[in-house]
């Protein structure tokens, strides 16, 4: 009688319960799948290491002549580097050309040098496809590093055509000083106060820039000033021996002397004359020059005034005395 009732009763059960049905179906299914066993698993991990581990055994000779090519690469760039210079003296004459020259010597090798070693480390990597790599990275480094790139075909065409070099003292929109190094992106001025400026080459190449040593004499003109009462015809000789007595002043270049104008409280008078053209040249010889007419128009008893102020009244003015 009991094995008749218990199957009806766990019928009824199940219709009365949905969730001892549901239940009773997932374990049902987890029954009809047969997991991989744990050793099966384990030796296919293993297996596929040991596959990595001998193509890995196998691709070494190409990643040890790969790793060879660089080296060689990059001991002719260091090579280059140290040396190159040397290769161009008779081509031309100026350092930045040779530097230049050197620089993009340099960038071919390491372009065909990694080409090369690329091929060698991937059998099916063909010069076709490396070019159309480049191609695709090209634009995308174009893209991402613009500012960069702009500045280095700036740098280019300053090495290949502007005439200052390493020691000139050139001038750019504010910024004065002596250029140390000219890099294919940078420029290092070190100005005349002492600080190290970093000049992207692109501002360079696009304002203004004045080498001041460009040659090795420049123009100094600062003016004098002499008395109304005083004659302009004798001060000018006065002040042009005083000058050509000083030893900056160059004297293959003539020295010009003319009366300028008419100042507040003094006749103005221009004096220029040629020196060297560095800063300190400058400054030694303006120096110089200053003392020196300074002395002779005193010697000479002329007189160089101080600013005169002339007041005028609309009514006389009364004078009263007091007595103590």
């Amino acid at each position: 009688m009991n094995e008749f009732l218990s199957p009806l009763f766990k019928l009824v059960s199940f219709r009365l319960n949905p969730q001892l049905q549901q239940k009773d179906e997932q374990e049902s299914a987890l029954e009809e799948i047969t997991p991989e066993a744990v050793s099966e698993a384990a030796g296919t991990v293993v297996k596929s290491f040991d596959q990595v581990w001998e193509n890995f055994l196998a691709h070494t000779p190409y990643m040890i002549a790969a790793l060879t090519v660089v080296i060689f690469t990059w001991v002719v760039v260091f090579l280059l580097r140290h040396f190159g210079a040397r290769l161009f003296q008779r081509t031309t004459s100026r350092k930045s050309l040779r530097d230049l020259f050197a620089r993009l010597l340099t960038i071919v090798i390491w372009f065909f040098g990694l080409l090369f070693a690329a091929m060698i480390l991937f059998p099916d990597f063909t010069p076709s496809k490396a070019l159309g790599a480049v191609g695709l990275l090209s634009v995308a480094i174009g893209l991402a590093f613009r500012d960069i790139i702009e500045n280095f075909f700036a740098g280019i065409q300053i090495l290949w055509n502007f005439p200052f070099e390493e020691g000139d003292v050139i001038q750019c929109e504010g910024i004065v000083g002596r250029v140390e190094s000219v890099e294919v992106r940078n420029t290092m001025i070190r100005k005349l106060t002492g600080e190290l400026v970093v000049v992207p080459n692109l501002f360079l190449f696009k304002n203004p820039c004045e080498i001041l040593t460009d040659r090795v004499k420049r123009r100094i003109s600062i003016i004098a000033g002499v008395a109304y009462h005083e004659d302009v015809s004798r001060s000018v000789g006065v002040i042009k021996k005083a000058v050509e007595s000083c030893k900056s002043v160059r004297d293959d270049d003539p020295i010009q002397i003319f009366p300028h104008g008419f100042g507040d409280s003094s006749v103005d008078i221009e004096i220029t004359w040629w020196t060297g053209s560095t800063p300190l040249a400058i400054r030694e010889s303006t120096g110089e020059v200053v003392t020196a007419v300074k002395k002779a128009l005193n010697e000479a008893g002329i007189e160089i005034p101080f600013p005169y102020r002339t007041l005028t009244f609309k009514e006389p003015l009364r004078v009263e005395t007091k007595n103590s």
